[in-house]
């Protein structure tokens, strides 16, 4: 009995970790391998584990730009519908993030299967990932661009592709692309999670596809709890980053990715 409540528990720190770290730009799949590991937990269907977590994160980002989502869908058609110019923009703006998708869409279909989840991956990943937010915290005093452009879009996509790499992070490689453009945080930090949602639809289906093929090795309640936990601190933390978070706050990310990707490389030569 007391063997499965640690066990529960276990997928229930995951599910936080999941969930925070979706959101912050110091990579879910890096620290979900990590953590994994040191909770001496099989995950043997990571990528399933990965893929059902990450649809908590889906549902805690539709639900937090709901909003915006919704105008730009009723935006979008009225413009096709009825041809009304003053939604154009809305209607160049799904367009633009469909073009943002593509480049990770194809990398991930055509990789997935091929991609490592050990320590030392992990730990050279989180050390690029910090380098590059040190590089984009010295454009904190850059003289932001206010609107996305088709080229921002395209190269945006072509940064985000790397975040399929376990360890380097989707949102923050996403956002890392978006300052090197000067476009202005919030903005991208919004572009990169509404590009996330139109990510995820496939990869939730797939994830309960292969979760239900896999079902014998699969731990429904565990699995379950990790999901609703996802959700949950998933909401929570894009609250806190929408609120807190600015270009000269990266630096302390940075670091971070520095030092946990450093003990990683350690810990895969000295102990694992």
């Amino acid at each position: 009995m007391m063997e499965r409540f640690i066990e529960i528990l276990k997928y229930i720190i995951l599910g936080i970790i999941q969930g925070i770290t979706e959101i912050f730009p110091v990579s879910s799949s890096g620290h979900l391998t990590i953590f994994s590991r040191f909770l001496g937990m099989d995950l043997s269907n990571l990528t399933i584990f990965l893929m059902i977590t990450n649809t908590g994160s889906f549902l805690a980002l539709l639900f937090f730009f709901r909003n915006d989502i919704k105008n730009l869908i009723t935006g979008t058609w009225k413009y096709i519908t009825k041809g009304n110019q003053a939604f154009k923009e809305d209607f160049f703006y799904i367009l633009k993030l469909l073009i943002a998708v593509i480049p990770i869409g194809i990398v991930g279909l055509l990789i997935k299967d091929y991609l490592p989840n050990d320590l030392l991956t992990v730990g050279f990943s989180l050390i690029i990932t910090g380098a590059l937010l040190f590089y984009v915290y010295h454009t904190r005093n850059t003289k932001w661009q206010q609107d996305i452009t088709w080229k921002n879009a395209l190269i945006i996509g072509a940064f985000q592709a790397f975040g399929v790499l376990p360890g380097i992070s989707r949102s923050g490689i996403t956002m890392i692309g978006g300052l090197t453009q000067k476009i202005e945080l919030k903005k991208i930090l919004k572009f990169s999670f509404l590009s996330y949602i139109i990510v995820s639809v496939p990869v939730m289906i797939l994830g309960f596809y292969e979760a239900y093929h896999a079902s014998e090795s699969i731990d429904y309640v565990g699995y379950g709890l990790a999901f609703i936990m996802s959700f949950i601190f998933s909401l929570i933390s894009v609250k806190l980053l929408y609120q807190y978070v600015k270009v000269k706050n990266l630096i302390v990310f940075s670091i971070y990715c520095v030092i946990v990707g450093a003990l990683c490389i350690i810990l895969n030569i000295w102990v694992f």
